[in-house]
């Protein structure tokens, strides 16, 4: 799990943000919020809350007994389940004892978890959301998450190891998910989190989830966008397999003009660029290569949540930071093409570039 001592600095990086916006006390009610600040991991049904004052002290609120080993310098129960049933108001218990813990206070920065939003009316002109400024924060890594987050890529890259041997006209989509879903456990040696696999376990179309009865077919691309959470911490990769090994001329084409995308990228990605050039480029190199668009974003960071800061996104003007975890995924889709073809890395920026995260087989065959 989470490293106390890392938590540690993660509560001081928030207090500076209490200090700047003079806030007297935080209240954080987002479980991956929460686990990110204290390393407590609550059950996923299970509501929970912090509260971080501006002196530094940390409470910690967690379901049916205290929490252990949490960086906490206090920590409240209470039952959140009854004879084995959970309880469906939670959020509302959690937040009579956030209500009572922060009697008093003037001035109060929320996230948007359920018990929070709950005490929003009550605090009116006295409370502001601070979600964005934490979402900000997020985006430096720590070692401990960056720990998490290679396990999740183990898993991923056990899949994609996986999906090369089992891939062939007439296995199912079902097939290979259940394969897939097999090799990330096995690789994780436990559970993953309680979270989707990932976005994409198609074959012969753009994206989307696996289909019932629906079999590989000679000739079709297999786009498997995976994405498991270890101990909360997401990978996000991208591969495509010709079913059949055999990928005509026009797939090479494409694969090959995917493909170049990456050292552009791995060339101009350092702290300080705009996210939007990297797109610019990525963009500009597919239109001169195939002249086709790329019709979605290249890439966007990752972490807590599948999608987070940087955005390499026109909608967005991020510039990257050192400690950014982010993916490029150029894809292009199309009839011509059977399907369509996506790959997509994960970075790490570091002082003086970046670090590819994910350096396994990109090949069609």
């Amino acid at each position: 799990m989470l490293d106390p001592l890392y938590c540690r600095r993660r509560q001081r990086r928030l207090l500076d943000i209490l200090v700047e916006r003079k806030l007297e006390v935080a209240v954080i009610t987002s479980r991956p919020h929460v686990y990110w600040l204290t390393g407590h991991s609550p059950f996923w049904l299970h509501e929970t809350a912090v509260l971080l004052r501006a002196d530094g002290h940390l409470t910690l609120i967690s379901a049916n007994s205290k929490a252990d080993c949490a960086a906490a310098d206090e920590v409240r129960s209470y039952p959140a389940n009854r004879f084995a049933t959970q309880r469906m108001d939670q959020p509302a218990v959690v937040a009579d004892i956030v209500r009572d813990s922060t009697n008093g206070s003037k001035r109060i920065g929320y996230d948007a978890g359920v018990p929070g939003s709950q005490l929003v009316g009550l605090y009116g002109k006295h409370s502001t959301a601070i979600d964005d400024s934490i979402h900000l924060l997020r985006r430096r890594k720590e070692p401990d998450e960056l720990a998490l987050m290679r396990k999740a890529i183990d898993c991923t890259r056990a899949m994609h190891e996986r999906a090369r041997h089992i891939i062939e006209p007439g296995v199912s989509e079902i097939t290979v998910y259940t394969e897939l879903h097999t090799a990330a456990v096995s690789e994780a040696g436990e559970p993953l989190s309680p979270a989707y696999l990932g976005n994409d376990f198609v074959c012969g179309s753009g994206g989307g989830a696996p289909r019932a009865n629906r079999p590989a077919k000679a000739g079709e691309i297999y786009i498997l966008d995976i994405g498991p959470a270890y101990r909360g911490y997401f990978a996000d990769n991208a591969r495509a397999y010709a079913v059949d090994r055999k990928p005509t001329d026009v797939q090479l084409k494409t694969w090959e003009a995917i493909t170049g995308v990456f050292p552009i990228i791995e060339r101009m990605a350092k702290p300080g660029v705009r996210c939007h050039d990297l797109f610019d480029a990525g963009r500009e190199h597919l239109r001169q290569k195939t002249g086709k668009v790329l019709d979605h974003h290249l890439g966007h960071g990752v972490g807590l949540f599948p999608h987070e800061y940087p955005h390499i996104n026109p909608e967005w003007d991020d510039v990257l930071e050192t400690g950014d975890v982010f993916t490029i995924e150029p894809g292009l889709y199309g009839p011509e093409i059977n399907g369509g073809i996506r790959l997509e890395n994960q970075y790490l920026v570091t002082e003086t570039g970046v670090e590819n995260l994910t350096p396994f087989p990109l090949a069609l065959a």
